[in-house]
């Protein structure tokens, strides 16, 4: 199967079998979603969305969270990893969303990126959901998922280059939809080390079960 192909399989399966997919972080505006991806490095969407709604309650929009000090706003995320970092980034972010973008969340990955706590991967997410652009957040499980299923060569080494490849290979108007394809498989199907490969519907267009898969069944068949 050419790699061409292959993303043609998968497209189509995901089209049709998982015709809605959207992040599983809980948010009602791009402020809220930019604090829960903020929070969301290096840890679970189900921690994250246990945490923000006290957040959200206290700090409604970017101005309030600006005016937070890091001890107020440290004992509604301690909980999250690396809850010192965070709490910083979320003020400091807060503070550069007012003075330069004049109090609304920027919608480019140029500007997110300026953002504390933003790197690309999180601009990326912003953009996609709340815009639709057509970019492409690799976190761990895309990075993974991809390889893994063969839609990206073995042999990158990089978020971005996975990045874009991924982005010249999918139709532009699926890219936004495609990010959450990739992560949910990863998360729910193609986990990292059990991969659940009976319960997947793409193992026909998968690179690595039609390689190892296969031939863990011929080695078993001989003996």
């Amino acid at each position: 199967m050419t790699r061409k192909e292959r993303y043609h399989h998968i497209i189509n399966y995901f089209e049709t079998n998982m015709p809605v997919a959207e992040t599983e972080l809980t948010f009602d505006n791009p402020y809220e979603l930019l604090v829960a991806v903020i929070l969301s490095a290096q840890c679970t969407d189900k921690r994250v969305n246990m945490t923000t709604p006290d957040i959200f309650r206290k700090y409604p929009t970017v101005k309030a969270l600006s005016k937070a000090t890091s001890d107020e706003l440290f004992p509604f995320i301690k909980s999250i990893s690396y809850p010192n970092n965070k709490t910083k980034h979320l003020i400091g972010m807060a503070n550069m969303v007012l003075e330069k973008f004049n109090g609304e969340i920027p919608m480019t990955v140029e500007e997110l990126v300026q953002l504390p706590g933003v790197g690309r991967k999180t601009a990326n997410v912003i953009t996609s959901v709340i815009d639709q652009q057509p970019n492409m957040a690799v976190d761990t499980h895309v990075f993974r998922v991809s390889k893994r299923i063969g839609l990206v060569p073995q042999t990158l080494t990089t978020p971005l280059a996975v990045e874009k490849e991924l982005v010249k290979n999918i139709p532009e108007s699926l890219v936004h939809k495609a990010h959450h394809w990739l992560i949910l498989h990863g998360r729910y199907t193609c986990l990292a080390r059990n991969p659940k490969c009976d319960q997947c519907g793409i193992t026909t267009a998968c690179a690595w079960y039609q390689k190892e898969v296969k031939r863990a069944q011929t080695t078993q068949q001989k003996h």
